[in-house]
């Protein structure tokens, strides 16, 4: 669909939707370039004030992904006219209490009648121009490190169909509202070559992205990927939303599976993400220092979960 909108080109504009980056990254200045990004959803849990708050740290995570710091967002919100206008005001509280921890001000936005409650926020932030961090930059011999454990959307799809344990939700809910600034921060500090945040194209997807973009190959390893409690027994009972599976059929040519891996452990690799961790390219040499450095920040459930491979086919070989 892109390829019917006419390609944008201007020599300010340093990461336009030619990698299908996380955001678009304009130059201002030679000290300052603007982080452009949005996004929007229907909610993923039951309770308004937790969507707003997940919701609110899925829309800054574009902006951490590029090295930038998010500082102004505006309200995109559907909203049925026939539904509590209480809830509503939980979502956009639970919004602006996420863009309070963050340093965001939240300066305004834009509401629909909408038949099913959607909401999200459009982020401007700003990075130094030439410092941005892209899904292109991707080099062999790179450790991938994954800061956050995959295998929300199985859990939030088992809470809708009431199949998913309180704790297991809860924790769910903890990760996905857990700011990627602390993350960010680390990669900064420490300097990589590319990162990407893992959102609705799960894992693989997400991964494949970077690779096609920086023109290598890489390996996963399975045993490796932090997966969140209650994830894998729910994922082996069935319970995997529609967008897992449509990103599972998307990926079967581009992904080499280990012949030991099961289906639903396919599945949980291109389970489709809300507010996922960020998925960086280091160089082995940094690795360490990424890994303290995230540790240090309260990044705990970081992990190598691969390695940047030579090859310019994008593949990702899946091992057990």
């Amino acid at each position: 669909m892109l390829r019917q909108i006419p390609p944008v080109r201007d020599p300010n504009l340093l990461v336009g939707v030619d990698t299908a980056d996380d955001a678009a990254v304009y130059k201002l200045t030679e000290e300052t370039a603007l982080v452009q990004t949005v996004d929007f959803f229907p909610p993923v849990v039951d309770d308004a004030f937790s969507f707003g708050a997940i919701a609110a740290a899925n829309a800054f995570s574009d902006v951490y992904a590029m090295g930038g710091r998010p500082l102004l967002a505006l309200n995109i919100v559907g909203f049925p006219v026939d539904l509590p206008k209480e809830i509503l005001g939980r979502v956009l509280t639970g919004g602006a209490a996420k863009a309070e921890e963050a340093g965001v001000l939240v300066i305004g936005g834009h509401t629909v009648d909408d038949a099913e409650p959607k909401y999200g926020m459009a982020v401007t932030g700003t990075v130094e121009p030439g410092k941005q961090i892209t899904n292109a930059g991707a080099k062999p011999g790179d450790a991938l490190v994954l800061t956050k454990p995959i295998g929300t959307g199985v859990i939030t799809t088992a809470g809708k169909r009431e199949q998913a344990r309180v704790d297991v939700l809860e924790n769910a809910v903890a990760v996905m509202s857990t700011l990627n600034k602390a993350a960010a921060e680390a990669m900064v500090e420490v300097g990589v070559h590319a990162c990407v945040d893992v959102t609705g194209f799960g894992l693989i997807g997400h991964l494949l992205g970077m690779l096609k973009a920086s023109n290598v190959s890489a390996e996963v390893s399975l045993s490796d990927v932090p997966l969140l409690d209650g994830a894998e027994g729910l994922a082996a009972d069935g319970v995997v939303p529609g967008g897992t599976q449509r990103n599972r059929s998307a990926a079967e040519t581009s992904v080499e599976w280990s012949q030991k891996l099961q289906e639903h452990e396919k599945l949980l690799l291109c389970d489709a993400q809300t507010s996922g961790g960020l998925l960086i390219a280091v160089h082995e040499n940094r690795m360490g220092a990424l890994l303290a450095e995230l540790e240090g920040r309260g990044v705990s459930s970081a992990s190598v979960v691969g390695r940047i491979t030579e090859g310019a086919s994008s593949t990702v070989r899946v091992v057990d």
